[in-house]
């Protein structure tokens, strides 16, 4: 069964029949299965996500190239977790409370320091990346843009992941850094308690003019009733300047904890 569709390829729900266990099959575009320098690419990050052992990260099981048809056909096979995304949720649930949205940033932020401890960068936290289940575990998902230090193939100056939740430095073609998934978190946390985007301009260039200049209108002023040291969080998280923002995972998620 058809679960989603991204810009790499799409995802079924099936089943591992040596084990039997529901699974997620990410299978890859031809365009990306067919060259060779993208499915190493591809296995490499694939092993360094299968590294990352953590009740909030989506586990990786296998990974490989079928061809044995007319296009090689590379696939992914991962944890299958029932549930709604984050994107799902804020739509539901807008804007979250701010128990709501900590339920989910506290374990996204521990899921995202595992990743860190493994020296991989996700470059792609969204709310479409973070999956919900019905007893309430939170994973972050989809590793199909992630960085690790064992990927030389990764070209530095391609911007991955979705614009909205990337950092003007980034989108000028710094490298990825984890830094990067500590704003998006950021971004995602205005998100969820505000049930707007941050920046909600459509076009590409306005989009990252607007990022580029912080032109965000200020959580406090959308949410007078959060306490000033949440919105400080969420703020520092997302600061424009890359010197403001926190310098761990686990720094950011004692200050959501707290």
């Amino acid at each position: 069964d058809l679960i989603a569709r991204g810009g790499m390829g799409t995802v079924y729900r099936g089943r591992d029949l040596r084990l039997g266990r529901p699974v997620a099959v990410k299978v890859l575009k031809e365009s990306v299965a067919a060259d060779p320098r993208r499915t190493d690419r591809f296995a490499a990050e694939a092993r360094a996500a299968a590294a990352v052992a953590d009740p909030h990260v989506v586990a990786v099981w296998d990974q490989g190239l079928d061809e044995s048809g007319p296009e090689p056909l590379a696939f992914l096979v991962m944890e299958l977790v029932d549930g709604a995304t984050l994107r799902d949720l804020i739509k539901r649930r807008s804007p979250m409370t701010v128990r709501e949205m900590l339920r989910v940033a506290v374990p996204m932020t521990a899921g995202v320091a595992a990743a860190h401890r493994c020296g991989l960068v996700h470059r792609d936290i969204k709310p479409e990346n973070v999956l919900t289940s019905p007893t309430g575990s939170v994973k972050v998902a989809d590793f199909g843009v992630a960085k690790s230090a064992d990927s030389p193939q990764t070209l530095t100056n391609r911007v991955f992941g979705t614009m909205a939740y990337l950092p003007a430095d980034r989108i000028a073609g710094r490298p990825a850094v984890p830094g990067d998934d500590l704003y998006a978190l950021g971004v995602v946390a205005y998100e969820a308690l505000t049930g707007r985007r941050a920046y909600p301009q459509e076009s590409l260039t306005g989009l990252a003019d607007a990022i580029a200049a912080g032109a965000v209108t200020p959580l406090s002023v959308l949410r007078a009733d959060l306490d000033p040291a949440l919105v400080a969080t969420v703020e520092r998280a997302m600061s424009p300047d890359p010197r403001w923002r926190f310098a761990t995972a686990e720094e950011m998620r004692a200050c959501l904890d707290g």
